[in-house]
């Protein structure tokens, strides 16, 4: 049974999956997350008049140094040489919604969602941490996977 999933050992022990026979190839991945304000918090983010100071640059930043150190978070994550790794935002000020989008690129034999599903969740984290003052019932929500190519299992588009 161990043998059928690739991060056990024959005794069931967790490992790291050996990619030393994989070809390197060009790999992408592409996370959105969503943070759900109140229409007060938004409108203070907006205007860049938060306590904290300017919010989507520093989880910018936050989010891109998180996707540099995945393989230091997750413990069976292999580290890889990042090709590139941003973190964008669109706001509905509407839905009072700021969606998060992180991307990560790699040339290499395994594949960067990690590194993308780290930077979207940090990014907003840092969103959070920057708007508590004024909201504490801030929600992060609908963080997944939107796009993925590269690798054996090839382009992977969310619906």
């Amino acid at each position: 049974m161990a043998g059928d999933f690739s991060h056990l050992d024959a005794e069931g022990h967790a490992r790291m999956v050996d990619v030393s026979g994989k070809e390197p190839t060009v790999r992408v991945a592409r996370v959105r997350a969503e943070v759900r304000l109140n229409a007060e918090t938004m409108d203070l983010l907006v205007r860049k008049a938060l306590p904290k100071g300017e919010v989507l640059g520093t989880a910018r930043i936050a989010g891109i140094l998180a996707a540099k150190r995945t393989f230091e978070l997750i413990p069976l994550c292999h580290p890889l040489p990042l090709d590139f790794a941003d973190v964008s935002f669109d706001i509905d000020e509407s839905e009072n919604v700021v969606y998060v989008t992180a991307e990560a690129r790699t040339s290499a034999r395994t594949g960067v969602e990690m590194e993308a599903l780290l930077a979207a969740q940090v990014a907003a984290a840092t969103i959070y941490d920057m708007c508590k003052a004024v909201q504490k019932n801030i929600r992060i929500t609908n963080c997944r996977l939107v796009y993925k190519s590269g690798g054996k299992s090839g382009l992977f588009q969310a619906e």
